[in-house]
């Protein structure tokens, strides 16, 4: 079969347990694309090919062995997947895309990587971003920006631009993300794939490079939203080497028997009123109506105002920022403070401002309005199943773009920022072009109610063909 790189998550585990083609064919034909794309696109910064092909050669050897029941134990098994750079792969280089860790070679794992690995997906390499996670485009990474597969003089998004490239671009059958404020959604709604963000704590932060650690959320990029709540059944979960990860426990979270009839989504009037690309409204509110026919009842309902969170979440991620990158000091990962980019020194400088006694406690301020936000969302869900908005205002815009607001990453991220602030969940997904570049729809749901939003997006792909919308490389 030719083009294998093309299939989302079920299509590939569906042609392994039938025998239809190997891991090995799975594989060459991830890493050959991006053999021939990633020129271009610099959607990888470390490609482990002889790895990945040792890997899928041993996966095969055990469904030659086993046969379809092995899936039981390992629901990933052969399934090649690309990985951020600042998830802590054992051997395998991680930069987090700076300079400061050019050769820093982890010597453990991740728990995300550890239960993919777990579970038999195959790692094809480690995916650029912004340096350190800072910024929504991956202009400020230290080697250079992830460029768009649907037109390569755009933005990919960040910081897990990289990620959402590979996955756009068929270099890779699914990948991980991580989301302080927009990182998984953003990307995923520039590159025309679903992007779930989880709710804090559902999926360990251990071995994550840390960079805001009260909002920081693994999670994953792939094709469809079935593949997305495929892998995020692998990795949630309690872990012992994370107190902050959750004991609530993990469901099945599609089910058959879901319908959008009688359900209320919550439709945000503040959300709407933000300056928005006419392309964009068009393909939203295009997606409101599908919804309505489906028979979900839209609820246009007040929430405050997401320009706040702006505020809140520069005080806060700029503070942690500082406290998490205080670390870096040469001695154990070899390079010295002076290896940071301007845009790390920038964040580490406000936040160290921010923390400074004399500001009166502007970062005690900041969580006291974060709390408020918290329960603004609580009590809209009181009235609502779910919530719907834009993902973003635009879409993807054109590299340099970054370079002429310092607070560029804030004002790409207004409609995703409150509800990471509030440790809530979100899930972006392709509802359309404008322009010839894809537009994201977000749902979002309140804490641990993945398999809401999963399922609504579920319902929502089944009705239309977005996500098959891929672009010309």
């Amino acid at each position: 079969m030719k083009d294998l790189n093309k299939l989302n998550l079920s299509e590939a585990l569906e042609g392994l347990k039938t025998g239809k083609f190997t891991s090995v064919d799975l594989t060459k034909s991830c890493l050959t694309t991006i053999k021939k794309h990633d020129k271009k696109i610099k959607a990888f910064v470390t490609v482990t090919g002889e790895l990945a092909l040792k890997q899928a050669e041993v996966a095969d050897k055990e469904i030659e062995k086993e046969g379809a029941v092995i899936f039981e134990r390992k629901s990933l098994l052969g399934i090649p997947y690309a990985c951020k750079d600042n998830y802590s792969t054992k051997g395998v280089l991680t930069t987090a895309s700076s300079n400061i860790l050019n050769n820093y070679i982890p010597p453990y794992e991740s728990t995300v990587t550890g239960r993919l690995k777990e579970a038999g997906a195959i790692l094809l390499g480690k995916t650029n971003m912004d340096a350190f996670a800072h910024g929504s485009s991956t202009e400020t990474s230290d080697f250079f920006p992830t460029r768009n597969p649907w037109n390569i003089k755009r933005m990919s998004g960040g910081s897990s631009g990289g990620s959402a490239a590979a996955v756009a671009s068929g270099m890779c059958i699914f990948a991980t993300g991580t989301e302080t404020a927009d990182s998984i959604r953003t990307p995923a709604s520039w590159c025309g794939v679903a992007g779930l963000k989880p709710s804090y704590g559902r999926v360990s932060r251990y071995g994550v490079i840390a960079m805001a650690s009260s909002t920081d959320s693994p999670g994953i990029i792939t094709k469809t939203v079935e593949d997305a709540a495929f892998v995020l059944k692998v990795i949630a979960g309690k872990d012992v080497n994370d107190a902050t990860t959750s004991s609530v426990p993990v469901p099945d979270y599609l089910s058959k028997e879901f319908t959008l009839k009688g359900l209320r989504i919550g439709k945000p009037r503040s959300y709407f009123k933000l300056e928005m690309e006419e392309g964009v409204r068009k393909r939203i509110d295009e997606a409101l109506k599908i919804l309505k026919d489906l028979g979900a009842e839209i609820i246009d309902m007040d929430l405050l105002d997401p320009k706040y969170s702006i505020a809140v979440y520069t005080i806060i991620q700029r503070s942690e920022v500082s406290s998490n990158l205080a670390r870096y000091d040469g001695i154990r990962y070899g390079n010295d403070r002076g290896s940071f980019g301007f845009e790390a020194r920038k964040r580490i400088m406000l936040g160290s401002y921010s923390l400074n006694a004399t500001l009166s406690g502007a970062y005690q301020k900041a969580q006291r309005v974060r709390t408020l936000i918290i329960e603004d969302f609580n009590k809209a869900f009181e009235e609502v199943d779910l919530l719907v908005a834009p993902t973003l205002p635009c879409v993807a815009m054109k590299l340099g773009g970054g370079e002429k607001s310092s607070m560029f990453g804030e004002l790409m991220a207004v409609l995703s920022e409150p509800s990471a602030i509030a440790g809530i969940t979100g899930i972006s997904i392709p509802c359309g072009l404008s322009e010839g570049l894809p537009v994201g729809i977000q749902f979002i749901g309140k804490m641990y109610d993945e398999d809401m939003i999963l399922n609504v997006a579920k319902k929502f792909q089944n009705e239309t063909e977005f996500h098959r919308l891929k672009p010309k490389l």
